[in-house]
């Protein structure tokens, strides 16, 4: 058995090289951190003297350079060393969950990294942190491109921000997911109890436990934390000014979404998402009124719970008439009611305009990027005017390149319809699928599944910010863009209704208002006035 230092994917570790055994793979499992390297055909562990102590200790015979060197002498490797200081260069570290990336200060680096969502700068460990979500890393690494220096993929030596408690202190902290972490020293009668929650989970990485939030959870871990004291936080700034939905925990006797409502939303052939939404959003209701009989509950209960969507849990106009629609669905469908309308007081919506690119701002965009199959998605979203959930689900027979058209199948409303096919998007289309050669899908993920809805937005996020453009981009804005521009070269309101493929075409007349097609025949007042 040998014993030496390797560097490893960028890191310092010290390599146990012997025959194979069972017996001593499974002596050197008990040291911290040992893995099993395919491409090394050996056992590496931490290159730190507490690591190399413990080695010796198991092994007194193994063989290793007996002079005064760095494994006798060397303590741990600082976080630090794991990095570069080159004035560019960039040190990437790929964990399951996340990905640390360390950098020279620079602005238009940091703006791009703070278009990833969730993207944070850890003060303690001077590095920012990214989600590990699928597509980030192959943008990132694209951006920096051949600025990195390294790459690791190995789990560094970080401790995740934990945020410091106290002793005595039970943190409870209810994220935007509708979970509640919990945060505390080691205490085993807590940690006993928080395994009895349902749904109850260690994250490891973080070293937190999480479990379903509910009001009723919170008041029992007053009374469980004992010798700790709760501090209850929100992760959102704003959700402490607006009242919670009630969970299945809250409610005594919760009651689900009776059969028959979902088997009528099915023999309708309603989609999955919309199921998914009334089915919450019914169950919202009834457990609302959880002591009365879902069948006698009248029209005045009904404006009373409306307004506690509006009033109290401070709900969107367009949750409010998601809520009213799936309360109606049951009464009117189900029931056989009589179709009613439910007008509830609120504040008057506020008409605001999507934000809409000039062309050259378009160009700019699909200019600043170099993935041919990056770019195809973008060109192929404007060039036809697609929505994000359509592109994703395109596949190759709907790429008619005989007519020059593009066919979207049961998309919303459950709608067909053709739309454009651009002659450069053919074109790059063309070239993407030489390189890629996808199989069922027009846009594939890794494994050959759909692309994800996040990708393309972290796509055009990294694009955009690679530009100058100062305005709100989103997916759809190049939709917006789409139907403005066309609409400024003279095309009919008829034809961009049809290849938008909206129902109405009071929807389509928007564009309208965004155009700025005969602004330059109109003059200022002020342009007259002698001043």
């Amino acid at each position: 058995m040998k014993a030496e230092k390797i560097i490893h994917e960028g890191v310092k570790r010290i390599k146990v090289d012997f025959p194979y055994n069972q017996e001593l793979s499974s002596r050197l499992k008990q040291i911290g951190d040992a893995h099993w390297s395919r491409t090394l055909s050996a056992w590496h562990i931490p290159y730190t003297q507490e690591a190399f102590n413990q080695l010796k200790r198991l092994f007194p015979d193994i063989e290793y350079p007996r002079k005064k060197n760095e494994l006798d002498t060397r303590t741990e490797a600082k976080p630090e060393e794991l990095y570069v200081n080159d004035q560019h260069a960039v040190s990437m570290h790929f964990t399951e969950r996340r990905i640390f990336i360390k950098l020279p200060k620079n602005e238009k680096d940091i703006q791009v990294i703070r278009s990833l969502q969730y993207s944070h700068w850890d003060k303690n460990q001077f590095c920012w942190i990214i989600p590990n979500y699928k597509g980030n890393s192959d943008i990132l690494k694209e951006y920096f491109k051949d600025r990195i220096k390294e790459i690791t993929t190995e789990k560094p030596e970080i401790i995740a921000d934990k945020r410091a408690v106290l002793q005595n202190e039970l943190l409870a902290i209810k994220s935007s997911s509708g979970t509640l972490r919990l945060i505390f020293s080691f205490n085993k009668e807590l940690t006993s109890e928080i395994k009895k929650y349902p749904y109850c989970k260690w994250n490891a990485e973080n070293r937190w436990w999480t479990i379903p939030y509910a009001d009723k959870f919170v008041q029992e871990l007053e009374l469980l934390s004992g010798q700790f004291r709760l501090n209850f936080r929100f992760e959102e700034e704003d959700m402490g000014v607006r009242q919670s939905k009630k969970s299945q925990y809250d409610v005594p006797n919760y009651r689900t979404c009776p059969p028959e409502y979902l088997e009528k939303m099915q023999e309708l052939r309603y989609s999955e998402q919309t199921i998914k939404t009334y089915k919450s959003l019914f169950e919202e209701f009834i457990n609302y009124y959880h002591k009365s009989d879902i069948t006698k509950i009248d029209e005045h209960m009904i404006k009373s719970f409306m307004r506690h969507l509006v009033t109290e849990r401070k709900v969107s106009a367009s949750y409010q008439n998601q809520a009213i629609n799936a309360v109606k669905f049951y009464y009117e469908r189900i029931l056989g009611g009589q179709r009613k309308v439910y007008y509830i007081d609120r504040p008057r919506k506020e008409k605001t305009l999507p934000t809409v690119l000039s062309e050259e701002e378009v160009i700019s965009i699909l200019q600043s990027i170099e993935n041919i199959k990056h770019k195809a998605i973008l060109m192929t979203i404007y060039s036809a005017g697609l929505r994000i959930s359509e592109a994703i689900n395109l596949k190759l027979k709907d790429i008619d390149s005989k007519r020059m058209q593009i066919r979207i199948e049961q998309s919303k409303g459950k709608k067909d319809r053709y739309t454009l096919l651009s002659t450069k998007t053919l074109d790059i289309l063309r070239k993407y699928f030489c390189e890629y050669k996808p199989k069922i899908w027009l846009f594939e993920g890794q494994g050959g599944d759909q692309y994800s809805s996040r990708s393309i937005q972290n796509i055009l996020k990294m694009a955009v910010c690679s530009t100058d453009i100062k305005k709100h981009v989103t997916v759809h804005t190049l939709r917006h863009s789409f139907a403005t521009h066309l609409l400024e070269n003279g095309t009919d309101l008829r034809y961009i209704q049809s290849l938008l493929g909206h129902e109405s075409s009071k929807t389509t007349e928007i564009y309208t208002h965004i155009t700025t097609k005969g602004f330059d025949q109109i003059k200022s007042p002020l342009d007259k006035l002698n001043i």
